[in-house]
């Protein structure tokens, strides 16, 4: 922008950047929810989200995914317990200790995942069919600066 003293051009700008991230959120809480409901009609995309962070961690304690998700423990736990029901997640013993146990998916919650994910697979990779690759590798680099509050 022109005519813009330069505090107020990078204001302009920060402010463009976040309304296009609200737009991206926006269509990612879209896919969660269809998602969510692919694996089991009338799953929360909270629900969604905390079942593909098991899946992420593959083994976890309550405390640990309450920590990752910095969600309180008692939520998570209730949504362990509806994930647990579903057939989505197992727990075991903690063998390091016996007052803990570990969540992990169940095979049938990895194909149930696999299953929902599938229709939308491909589609960053085809959002950025027509992107060069180093507008990629770049685009990349922001965001981990972005997201860690360093400078690329």
């Amino acid at each position: 922008m022109t005519g813009l003293e330069p505090s107020e051009a990078r204001t302009h700008a920060v402010r463009a950047l976040e309304a296009e991230f609200g737009e991206l959120i926006t269509q990612f809480r879209r896919v969660l929810a269809e998602n969510a409901d692919r694996v089991s009609p009338g799953l929360l995309p909270g629900a969604y989200k905390v079942f593909t962070t098991i899946v992420r961690l593959e083994r976890t304690t309550i405390s640990g995914l309450a920590e990752s998700l910095m969600a309180d423990k008692g939520q998570i736990s209730r949504t362990v317990r509806e994930l647990e029901t579903l057939g989505l997640v197992s727990r075991v013993p903690d063998p390091a200790d016996g007052r803990s146990v570990l969540l992990s998916p169940t095979p049938e919650g990895l194909e149930r995942l696999s299953a929902a994910r599938h229709p939308r697979e491909d589609g960053l990779i085809d959002a950025l069919d027509r992107w060069e690759i180093a507008d990629i590798e770049r685009l990349t680099v922001l965001l981990h600066a972005l997201s860690h509050g360093t400078a690329p």
